[in-house]
């Protein structure tokens, strides 16, 4: 596993003392990037990429085999399409506040953070106007819609419901902490809506399970870590999240509390899957969460550095995508 390098080379420097004017910082913006990078960083590209792997890896727990053909192709698209609309859904949400962070603190753009490969918050930047964003996530969010309808419609209905939850995430940041709870529940949408996609009558069991464990990974592997990187601003914003409310002691337990709970909830789900899976998931499970999640956090919890927090959130961003491979290698070994 590759180390990831110092993501914040500023650390202990205020952000009152890095102040930028709009002016000033836009100059200094990555203007140079192409349209389309400026579109795929509003998106997340990088990120959203490795995400599509839930749905993948939720529909082959649920089948222990690839599904036809059709679906994987339609299936494909609209998770791409789905998880491009819901990221910049965030930035369009967040517009103002993003632009007042922007304005009044300045926003780091290191490449070095899996979210800011290109540039963070084009929108804010003014790199991108918010009418093509609006336009951006509004056509990306019409294709996952459309391509959800078609794989079920109760996909469509998660796929809303995961778009809502994302509003509400944002429109939380000042109001309560416990915004946090709401980013999971958005994360567990395309793994559910992958499951409904492959059959019309799933599993209960298999669902809440597989809905905690998701929701234990983004609380504890992404949403914490990312805000406990973003806390300085988030104090000066008056944001509400963990890190800034409950202090970074508490954060770095509720971390790893949550990835233990996600690691150990990824052995249960090898009794409750109804595909056949080789006995060779349960240690690729255990290593894949120790070297990804609990390794990382457990380091977190220790320095309570904000370098940790930022490497945290890196190396759990490979989680779906490992365990997609996992439980491929699984069913075809079975």
């Amino acid at each position: 596993m590759k180390s990831f390098p110092n993501v914040f080379p500023l650390q202990g420097k205020s952000f009152a003392r890095r102040r930028n004017d709009l002016s000033t910082a836009s100059m200094a913006s990555p203007t140079g990037l192409s349209r389309i990078k400026l579109f795929m960083a509003l998106s997340r590209t990088p990120h959203g990429l490795l995400d599509m792997a839930t749905p993948a890896m939720a529909a082959m727990l649920w089948l222990g085999h690839v599904p036809a053909a059709p679906v994987v192709i339609l299936g494909l698209i609209t998770a791409f399409a789905g998880y491009t609309a819901v990221y910049a859904l965030n930035d369009v949400v967040d517009y103002r506040v993003d632009r007042e962070k922007f304005q009044s603190l300045g926003l780091e753009t290191t490449g070095n953070d899996l979210d800011s490969v290109f540039v963070r918050h084009p929108l804010a930047q003014g790199l991108l106007t918010l009418k093509e964003g609006i336009l951006w996530t509004a056509g990306w969010g019409t294709v996952a819609l459309v391509g959800a309808y078609m794989l079920n419609p109760l996909c469509a209905l998660v796929f809303l419901a995961g778009c809502l939850l994302e509003a509400i995430y944002c429109l939380l940041l000042r109001v309560s902490y416990f915004r946090t709870a709401v980013s999971g529940g958005v994360k567990t949408a395309g793994g559910l809506a992958a499951v409904f996609a492959v059959t019309s009558d799933p599993s209960a069991i298999f669902l809440v399970l597989l809905f905690l464990w998701l929701f234990s990974w983004e609380v504890g592997g992404q949403n914490v870590p990312n805000d406990w990187t973003d806390m300085d601003a988030d104090r000066d914003m008056k944001a509400q999240t963990i890190p800034v409310r409950l202090g970074t002691e508490r954060a770095a337990r509720i971390i790893l509390r949550s990835l233990v709970g996600s690691v150990l909830l990824s052995l249960v789900l090898y009794a409750a899957t109804p595909a056949s899976l080789h006995l060779i998931y349960l240690p690729g499970a255990l290593i894949i969460g120790g070297v990804l999640l609990l390794l990382p956090a457990w380091k977190l919890h220790q320095s309570l550095n904000r370098e940790h927090a930022a490497a945290l959130f890196n190396r759990a961003s490979y989680y779906p995508l490992c365990m997609f491979l996992l439980v491929t290698v699984s069913a075809f070994l079975s």
